[in-house]
Order: C-alpha cells, then structure tokens, then sequence
C-alpha cells in the first residue's frame, strides 16, 4: 500500500471521526486546549499555572501505589485498573536492546517519576539489563531519588549528569515537548547529544502548516492546572531530524483521543528515529 494511498485513508478515517465527535460532544467545553497566541509570554498571561508540590504529591502517591503493587498502572497522577501500552512502542525498545545484546539504557526525558518505566518493566524483563533514567525538575528528582528509584530506575537533574558515568543508546520524549517554550531548541539540544536513537510518543500534532501555540486547562479531578502548550505541524516537526537522523516508523498514540479544535483536527504521535551512518557518535 502506497503511502499515499495511507495518507486518505487516515484523512478519511479522520473526517469520520470528526463528524462523530461533534455528534456526541458539545462545542463548547471547560476543559481542553483553548487560543491561538503569537508568544509564550501571551499564553502565560491566560494560564493560572499549577502548584508544583500539589502535582508532585499527587504523582507520588499514584506511583508508589504501582511500585508496591498496589496499582498496575499510572499516567498523569491517574491510576487504571489494567495497563494501557503501545506495541509500536514497546517494539522499538526492544529492536534497540537487540542490537545490544538485550541490553537497553534510556534516558526518559520528562519522564515524571517514572511512569513510563513502570508500565514497560514487566514487557522488558527478559532483558540481561535495563537502566531507565530519568531527567526532570529539581523536585521531582529529589522525591524519585528519596522514594521511588530502584536499581534500575534513576533520577537526574540533567542529561549531562545521567550521562556522566552512563553512556545511553536512546532518549525518550514522552508528552513532553510540546510543554517545552522553545521546543525546537531543545530538540536541536538533543540532536547535538548524538543518541544513537530517538523515541518520541505523545506528541500533539495539527492538520496544516504551522503550528499552534494553546493554553492546556486541566480537569480538577486530575489536578487543578493551566499552562501553554503546542500542537505541532507534522511536518515541520519530522524535518527538525531529518539532518541527522532517519526516520525508521512513526505511530499514532493508544492513549490519546483525536479530536478537534477550532475546525482542525489535533491527534498524537510517535517516532523512532535512528542516527545516519555519516554522523559523528
């Protein structure tokens, strides 16, 4: 099948959906991704932001539950009663650990307290070693470092600091660039590292050209919690790799609804790009 011919079928399949959700939901909504602004600083300016230590609390309640076994699963503070996985997902760590004699070390960028790690741990025990670390902010740190890591799982301040005395075969970005105010910076940061890989999943994407810069209002019963985020051009997106890496498979996220937004349609997805041959590691 043509990529092409995949391409309509996806738009079709998109068209379907959209007049289904309008069918069932209500246009107007409290909670959601709302504007169009030109800045970060303007979206700021409509965000009430969050309580840090609220939020952390909350995730850390949830994850411990999972790490006692009193849980089988977590994503954003919220607990479910069976795991929800991606296979393309788990399909491209373990290509990776393969070619590594079954060896697989990560650096999980935003990787919160480690949810990720927790939900694929099981799908990955065969493997002669897993190191999964963690890079996030100073307070997440602390508390995964206090309460949640084990001898596979770390926390870091950093990606020089998880590097220092770890040499990583991938970094994953989970639903976390496009929380970042610059992301193609960043994105241009993690380039310069070299990974030998890049996994990227949950990234929110917009029909068109260019992309979208919103405000993200959480529901309360998540927590209370309001601040800017991108939806990206797909295309512009996948571009910002392309001088160094290879695009090997991308893949549409299983936890994350499509659904519209003024008119266009929004969805996420997932990536897994590989170093070219002619450049340095």
């Amino acid at each position: 099948m043509s990529l092409d011919f995949k391409q309509a079928k996806k738009n079709m399949i998109r068209v379907s959906l959209k007049k289904i959700y309008r069918s069932i939901f209500p246009v107007t909504k409290k909670y959601g991704w709302f504007g169009n602004y030109k800045s970060w600083d303007e979206a700021m300016k409509h965000s009430k932001g969050y309580n840090a230590e609220n939020i952390l609390e909350k995730v850390k309640h949830a994850v411990l539950k999972v790490k006692n076994g009193e849980a089988v699963y977590e994503r954003d503070s919220v607990l479910f009663e069976e795991i929800q996985y991606s296979q393309p997902l788990l399909d491209a760590f373990k290509l990776i650990a393969d070619e590594y004699n079954l060896s697989l070390n990560v650096i999980d960028f935003g990787g919160s307290l480690g949810s990720s790690y927790f939900q694929y741990r099981n799908f990955l025990s065969h493997l002669k070693s897993l190191t999964w670390n963690v890079v996030e902010q100073n307070h997440f740190v602390a508390c995964g470092n206090e309460f949640i890591q084990d001898d596979h799982l770390k926390f870091y301040n950093s990606i020089d600091d998880a590097l220092k005395n770890n040499p990583a075969q991938v970094i994953f970005l989970s639903s976390v660039l496009q929380y970042l105010e610059m992301p193609y910076a960043r994105i241009n940061d993690f380039l310069n590292y070299n990974f030998k890989y890049i996994i990227i999943d949950r990234t929110a994407f917009i029909d068109g050209e260019k992309d979208r810069l919103t405000v993200q209002k959480v529901p309360p019963e998540i927590y209370n919690a309001s601040y800017p985020a991108w939806f990206f051009s797909e295309s512009k997106f996948i571009a910002a790799f392309l001088n160094k890496y290879e695009l090997l498979s991308q893949f549409d996220s299983t936890v994350d609804p499509a659904e519209e937004l003024d008119g266009k349609w929004t969805y996420r997805k997932g990536f897994l790009f590989k170093l070219k041959n002619n450049s340095s590691h």
